[in-house]
């Protein structure tokens, strides 16, 4: 089998190794990462910072937030692809490998072992009472997303607009995701190259307060290593091996199976969301949730917000939700296989045809990262779809609110319009004061996620078993 590692001759140990940084402390520290990554792809990001700025002191804080930005551009996860990107700067191709495999590594068998539990006892009234409660903690949670990320993105009349209409867009009209964030970034491009000031907002996250580490002050320093110098036949070598073990599992399911088993849908839809994945997991759920609830029937409307309840307390990205989602969809349509069989392999796919792109983006355009440097029209394209996903996340809040809070929703549609509306009657009051309770903590008082789903879960628990 090819291996994907650097093939180039072997350099002097000096140059190798001229930042300092053992392999074998590189892992250790992305397995430390990795465990701690909760809260979010803020919170990863912000623990990778923590780590490898300020901390170990391995990167400067230039080339970090360079670095970060280039990731935003991307579809897929950005705190793992940011993971991929400085073990690849570090290490070469090995490092990239390492980081992003252990980044997701803990959240996978997380999530693998919850789904068991969910599949095989989702009935059992405590577990039920979980889920109830985290239900509502969720809610909160999602609301925080929409402000968070409104307060970075919207600093203009513009943005707001285009953040307004990419949530009537999807909301009312139920115009697909992908094609939202489309038209937001073709916007964004034509209204940077025009020279708008509109359009020209930085993207990325705050790092953090305190001193800055100089890129020079660094251990990697401030020169571009060699091996990550600007190499097209190291590049397309690379991303064509990875490119063939994303789509060639992927054809033999669809050229075996046809396209109406469940585990080709499974594979294709999860690798036209490897595609789309713009602005983070929130911003894509409303579209994963419309389509695997009200098209596929993978899910029930309630189960969309048990999947991110899971992702929201275990460690590794938010999109790992996605391995529930395939999880369920072939525990529903095992075919000739057992339900749990068919579920392991349902998750597996999913996970695998998420995540291997995301190396793929990386190590494809990572070389060239230095021609994307103060590209305003780039910038632009990212500030509209940015402003745009809020509005689609605005759009997830709502989906969340109505079938958490409210046992039937009715769906109405004139014409293009296709509104849910909840039935008032059917309103769940103790889902209802337990949101609230979890938005009291959340904005009131500073409580953290972890903290505030831990405990909605547990006040979840106690009202299930009170009332059975």
């Amino acid at each position: 089998m090819t291996d994907i590692t650097d093939k180039a001759a072997p350099k002097p140990a000096r140059q190798r190794e001229s930042h300092g940084i053992s392999f074998g402390e590189a892992v250790r520290v992305w397995a430390r990462i990795a465990a701690l990554s909760f809260g979010g792809p803020a919170g990863q990001i912000a623990v990778m910072h923590r780590i490898l700025v300020d901390e170990k002191r391995w990167i400067g804080e230039h080339r970090f937030l360079h670095a970060l930005n280039y990731c935003m551009l991307l579809p897929g996860p950005e705190a793992q692809q940011l993971a991929v990107y400085i073990g690849w700067l570090l290490h070469r191709t090995a490092g990239g490998l390492v980081a992003g495999i252990l980044f997701v590594l803990p959240g996978v068998l997380a999530i693998l072992g919850l789904s068991y539990i969910y599949a095989a006892f989702g009935n059992v009234t405590v577990v039920e009472g979980l889920f109830f409660g985290l239900k509502a903690a969720v809610l909160a949670v999602v609301v925080q997303a929409v402000f968070r990320i409104g307060g970075r993105a919207l600093k203009n009349e513009v943005m707001i607009g285009i953040a307004a209409a990419a949530f009537i867009a999807i909301f009312v009209f139920r115009i697909p995701f992908p094609l939202i964030i489309l038209a937001a970034g073709v916007l964004g491009y034509i209204g940077a190259r025009s020279g708008s000031p509109f359009f020209r907002i930085g993207g990325g996250h705050k790092a953090g307060a305190g001193p800055v580490l100089r890129d020079e002050d660094s251990a990697l320093g401030e020169e571009i290593p060699a091996h990550a110098r600007p190499n097209l036949a190291w590049s397309l070598r690379v991303s064509a091996i990875l490119l063939a073990l994303w789509l060639v599992p992927l054809a033999l399911l669809v050229a075996i199976l046809g396209t109406g088993n469940v585990f080709s849908q499974i594979g294709l839809f999860f690798s036209q969301m490897a595609v789309v994945t713009f602005g983070g997991a929130y911003a894509v759920l409303a579209y994963v949730a419309q389509e695997a609830v009200q098209h596929y029937g993978w899910l029930k409307p309630g189960e969309m917000l048990d999947g991110l309840g899971m992702a929201e307390t275990t460690p590794g990205p938010l999109i790992m939700v996605v391995q529930f989602v395939g999880f369920m969809g072939a525990y529903r349509d095992p075919g000739t296989l057992s339900p749990m069989a068919a579920a392991t392999l349902g998750a597996m796919l999913t996970t695998w045809v998420t995540f291997v792109p995301c190396f793929l983006w990386i190590f494809l355009g990572a070389p060239f990262i230095e021609r994307l440097r103060n590209n305003v029209a780039l910038t632009g394209a990212m500030s509209a779809i940015t402003a745009a996903v809020v509005g689609v996340i605005l759009n997830l809040a709502v989906w969340f609110g109505l079938h958490t809070l409210f046992a039937e929703v009715v769906a109405w549609r004139f014409g293009p319009l296709a509104l849910d509306i909840p039935v008032l009657a059917s309103l769940v009051l103790p889902s209802l004061l337990l949101t609230l309770a979890a938005g009291m903590a959340i904005f009131r008082f500073n409580v953290s996620v972890i903290t505030t789903l831990l405990a909605c879960a547990l006040a979840g628990m106690a009202w299930t078993l009170a009332t059975s």
